[in-house]
């Protein structure tokens, strides 16, 4: 499991354990609402990262409005 996945599955209240190469997941008390919308701004926080012309922030920004407001996420 990528270990920024496993991180945001803990925060949503999920549970990972690792035993000699082996993965088990809980979810029992997993929101997977939260788990959704942590994914969601993960994937809004990469469209930030790096030196860009004004014209196209302008873009990535309109881009994650746009994001955020189909999948109701509120920072």
């Amino acid at each position: 499991m990528n270990e920024r996945i496993k991180t945001l599955f803990i925060q949503a209240g999920g549970g990972v354990e690792e035993e000699n190469g082996n993965l088990w997941t809980y979810s029992e008390d997993l929101d997977p609402e939260k788990f959704a919308q942590l994914v969601v701004k993960e994937c809004l926080d990469q469209l930030l990262i790096g030196d860009q012309d004004e014209d196209y922030d302008k873009g990535i920004y309109w881009s994650r409005e746009q994001i955020k407001q189909h999948f109701g996420v509120k920072e």
